[in-house]
C-alpha cells in the first residue's frame, strides 16, 4: 500500500532518542506521516531533551509511557490510533518488547510490528558470547511475534557506516581514526556499510510495503562492500596522508569478548563475528521470507562510503577551527 493514497500510516515510534530511532523518526517526518514518540516519564539528559525538542519542532506528537506497561501500551495504540509500531529500543531493554508484543495482540489492530533489530540477521549470525546472548534475546522477540501471528518486518541493515572501532559502544561515537588504524585479522573480509539516514529512509519505505511484510529486509548496497584494508585506504584518501596499520588478531577480539564487560565485550563478539567470520556474507537470501532493498526500491540510491567519510573530514576541520 501506498502510504499517499488514502489514510496516512500513523507510526508509533520507541526509543527515538537513540542513535537509530533519530533516524527513525527524522525519516517518518519527512515522508509527512504522522510521527508519535514514545517518551519514558522523568527527566530526560540534555542530549535526549534536545532530539525531543527537535523532533517537537518537526511535527512529533511525543507521548509519555512505557512499554513495559502493557494497560497504558494498550490505551496509547488505541486512542491514537496507531498503525503501525517500530521498536528501536537498546540492548538492556531489547526482553522489554515482549510485553510490547502482548500489548499490541491485545489491541488487535496494528497492521504491523518492527522489533528492535538494526543489524545482522539474528537468525544466522553466531557470535561468541556475550554477543550471542543478546542475539537470543532478539530471537525471543522474533518468536513471540510469530507466535501471535502479528504481521510484522524485520530489518537488518548490517553496519553503520563509520569506521568499525572493536572496543567502543557504538562506532558512530567517535570519527576515524588519526594516529593508526586496526586491521582485524588480515582484513580481507567484507561487511556492508549503510548511513544512518538511508536506515531511517528504507526502513520507513518498508513499513507499509505489501512485499516486506512478514519478511526479513536485508540492506547489502554493492557500493558500500568494503572490507578493513579498504575502508583504511578510503580514509587515507580523505585525509591525504598514509596511517601505519596494527592488527588486531582473533585471539584478541575473543579475549576482550571472554572478559564480559558490557557493552565492550558485546562489541568486540559482535566485531569478531563480523570482521573474522564474515557473519554479514556467509549466507543467501534467496529465500521466501527475505528481501533485499535495492532489489525493492531501485531507484533509490545509497549514500556512499565516500560521502560519509568526506563529512568525517569536515567535522575535523570544524573542531580544529574551534582549537584554533
Amino acid at each position: 500500500m501506498d502510504a499517499s493514497v488514502g489514510k496516512k500510516i500513523r507510526a508509533l515510534i520507541v526509543g527515538a532518542t537513540g542513535f537509530i530511532g533519530q533516524f527513525l523518526a527524522d525519516a517518518s517526518l519527512d515522508m509527512g506521516r504522522p510521527t508519535y514518540v514514545l517518551v519514558r516519564p522523568g527527566q530526560a539528559s540534555p542530549t535526549k531533551a534536545k532530539s525531543l525538542k527537535a523532533l517537537r519542532e518537526k511535527g512529533a506528537i511525543l507521548i509519555n509511557g512505557t512499554i513495559n506497561d502493557k494497560e497504558l501500551m494498550e490505551k496509547i495504540l488505541r486512542e491514537h490510533e496507531i498503525d503501525v509500531v517500530v521498536s528501536a529500543v537498546g540492548g538492556g531493554n531489547i526482553l522489554d518488547q515482549l510485553i510490547l508484543v502482548e500489548a499490541i495482540k491485545a489491541v488487535g489492530c496494528i497492521k504491523r510490528f518492527l522489533p528492535s533489530e538494526f543489524g545482522h540477521d539474528v537468525d544466522r549470525a553466531e557470535p561468541v558470547e556475550p554477543g550471542l546472548s543478546m542475539y537470543k534475546e532478539k530471537r525471543r522477540i522474533r518468536r513471540a511475534v510469530e507466535a501471535c501471528e502479528m504481521p510484522y518486518t524485520y530489518i537488518c541493515c548490517n553496519s553503520v557506516a563509520s569506521w568499525p572501532y572493536y572496543d567502543n559502544t557504538h562506532p558512530s561515537e567517535v570519527l576515524p581514526p588519526l594516529d593508526q588504524f586496526q586491521i582485524y585479522g588480515d582484513g580481507s573480509i567484507k561487511a556492508y556499510f549503510v548511513a544512518g539516514t538511508d536506515i531511517g529512509k528504507f526502513t520507513m519505505k518498508a513499513i507499509d510495503d505489501e512485499r516486506t511484510l512478514n519478511k526479513t529486509v536485508h540492506f547489502r548496497p554493492q557500493s558500500n562492500h568494503y572490507n578493513m584494508n579498504e575502508l583504511a585506504a578510503l580514509w587515507e584518501e580523505k585525509i591525504g596522508r598514509t596511517l601505519p596499520r596494527v592488527t588486531i588478531t582473533e585471539n584478541e577480539l575473543l579475549a576482550l569478548a571472554a572478559e564480559n564487560r558490557i557493552p565492550e565485550s558485546n562489541v568486540a563478539a559482535i566485531t569478531h563475528d563480523i570482521f573474522i567470520k564474515g557473519c554479514q556474507n556467509n549466507f543467501s537470501i534467496d529465500g521466501p521470507r527475505d528481501v533485499e532493498v535495492s532489489s525493492l526500491y531501485a531507484e533509490e540510491s545509497f549514500r556512499t562510503l565516500d560521502e560519509c567519510f568526506g563529512e568525517f573530514v569536515t567535522r575535523i576541520d570544524k573542531r580544529k577551527e574551534i582549537t584554533y
